[in-house]
């Protein structure tokens, strides 16, 4: 289990861990009454840190998720823990494709009383394999394979449970184990820590911290010459690797779920990941998860987020995120383009957009196939696929039940696509050239 807001080659830094933020944690430290023993850390967030952890009583290896310590930190704790008590009572097996809360306390530091969430131990993000396959794309067979996890996991949620994400992107799924086998415990026979290890001091976690940076910056510098060598060599061991790698996953992070008929917020999702009736704030349902699981869907195969707003002279992230839209799909509706809180900030009474007045039009297929050099038949079949969870009327969009009978997941898996060694290697805005007026 990482934390999924994350940041990869960072550090939390020391500024936190005061009254009301982070608790400093050593490995060999101790959590409910000596139950859990903290072995490495596996990532932070904004909220909180996460710890790899031996549970004693079970003897098995699981993630512990110590919160920050202040009222609202902790208020976000309990929120998470409402509706993830409520998936595993509903899934008692754990076979449904959400991540499983084991157990919950509190803790008492220095900085206060944090409230602390254990969960099985998973492996790395879609996010963390998308860049280990240097942003080239996984292939349609393993796409296909991710969805069908993902959707049974979204089916529970929505029609079993009545609950929506809100929040589905890359860092927010997780493989059941880890890329790398020596980083997975379990795979890789550790020993876990029972003690503390000698010469520790008090707060070493903090205080440690410069020299792990340099540490950390050293590697930096290692691995772009590593880089650099095996690009020059074309070495393709990634590429070799990946078809061994266990594609199984998990929804996680339910600190923005909401239930379908109780939302607490009208501005939900990442940015690149955000439906068009969540932009116009004309409210919602399960169908922008599914919005965003389409745009998943898209990054794994390519390698590239398929919208990336930015603003611009004149127009905001809003308008410009709007227009990539409909560039790629078309234009929007003028019932719909009207039919929000925000509307009239964005779209004139003719359902065009006020400040962005030229789009040039490019439709998902022909975008995987002239950009991505994806074969034709692939090209349609996978925009087939993508483009009805992409339909601007939110309650035409198939449910994950629909999605999980689409030919497109049942069908055979296409045959592999000639090696593009320049697909993904640069970064450019998807669909996207516009004539700004």
């Amino acid at each position: 289990m990482s934390c999924s807001s994350s940041s990869e080659g960072e550090d939390e830094g020391t500024d936190a861990y005061r009254k009301g933020g982070y608790h400093a944690v050593r490995p060999g430290d101790q959590f409910c009454g000596g139950r859990y023993i903290a072995q490495r850390k596996l990532g932070w967030g904004h909220f909180s840190t996460v710890w790899l952890a031996f549970d004693k009583e079970t003897s098995r290896f699981v993630a512990l998720k110590i919160q920050k310590s202040a009222p609202e930190f902790a208020g976000a704790a309990m929120h998470e823990i409402e509706f993830l008590t409520a998936i595993a009572q509903g899934d008692p097996s754990n076979s449904k494709c959400i991540i499983q809360l084991l157990d919950h306390f509190k803790h008492s530091g220095p900085n206060g009383q944090h409230i602390c969430l254990v969960f099985e131990f998973l492996g790395d993000s879609l996010l963390r394999l998308i860049k280990y396959n240097r942003y080239k794309g996984i292939g349609l067979s393993k796409v296909k394979e991710i969805c069908k996890w993902v959707l049974l996991g979204l089916d529970y949620l929505h029609r079993e449970l009545g609950i929506i994400h809100t929040d589905l992107k890359p860092e927010n799924i997780l493989l059941v184990s880890t890329i790398d086998p020596s980083k997975d415990p379990i795979r890789s026979n550790a020993t876990p820590m029972l003690e503390r290890p000698e010469g520790g001091l008090n707060g070493c976690t903090v205080s440690s911290t410069i020299e792990r940076n340099l540490k950390r910056k050293a590697k930096r510098a290692v691995a772009k010459i590593s880089a650099r060598r095996e690009s020059m060599e074309g070495i393709s061991e990634n590429k070799k690797s990946l078809e061994e790698i266990d594609m199984r996953c998990k929804i996680v992070d339910f600190g923005n779920a909401c239930w379908a008929d109780q939302q607490f917020a009208e501005a939900v999702q990442t940015r690149q990941y955000r439906a068009p009736e969540v932009i116009l704030g004309a409210g919602y349902s399960f169908s922008v998860d599914m919005w965003s699981l389409a745009c998943i869907a898209f990054e794994l195969a390519t390698g590239d987020m398929l919208f990336i707003p930015k603003g611009g002279h004149g127009y905001d992230e809003d308008e410009d995120h709007l227009a990539l839209m409909m560039e790629l799909l078309g234009k929007m509706p003028r019932k719909i383009a009207i039919s929000g809180c925000h509307s009239k900030d964005l779209f004139d009474r003719h359902g065009d957009l006020k400040r962005i007045r030229r789009l040039k039009y490019w439709p998902l297929d022909k975008l995987l196939v002239d950009k991505y050099k994806f074969p034709e038949s692939d090209a349609r079949e996978f925009a087939e696929f993508l483009c009805p969870l992409l339909d601007f009327a939110p309650e035409k969009r198939p449910t994950s039940a629909e999605c999980l009978k689409h030919p497109w997941l049942n069908s055979q898996d296409p045959k592999p696509i000639d090696d593009k060694k320049d697909i993904g290697l640069q970064k450019v805005e998807v669909g996207m050239s516009k004539l700004r007026v």
